[in-house]
């Protein structure tokens, strides 16, 4: 079965699409910026790979989301809840970790069906 990667770097690609199965890198959205900025910065760019990679987001199958800080989980569930719409739903955690960079306040990965 063939592997493609989309904007792929020496460490990393933002998209590799096996068969029919699409995995997306942690997306981040502009350092510093409020939780809700970010998150909808990271759908944006979720929505704008799997189109690329001929999928979209009703076939997102499992979502991982990564908050630096817990107390921050409402207001991401906010843009969260408005961007998924009450409709396809994927399986979903929640966690919180240290990212990359203190700036950074939220990272989504998700994979997905073409």
């Amino acid at each position: 079965m063939t592997i493609t990667r989309l904007h792929s770097g020496p460490r990393m690609s933002q998209a590799v699409i096996h068969g029919d199965t699409v995995y997306l890198a942690g997306q981040v959205g502009a350092p510093g910026a409020s939780v809700t900025d970010q998150t909808k910065a990271i759908l944006a760019q979720i929505e704008a790979l799997l189109a690329e990679a001929g999928s979209e987001k009703s076939k997102i199958l499992s979502a991982t989301i990564w908050l630096a800080d817990m107390a921050d989980f409402a207001e991401m569930n906010v843009v969260w809840d408005a961007w998924v719409d009450g409709k396809d739903a994927p399986a979903r955690a929640t966690g919180e970790a240290k990212l990359a960079t203190p700036a950074y306040k939220v990272e989504i990965i998700v994979v997905a069906a073409r």
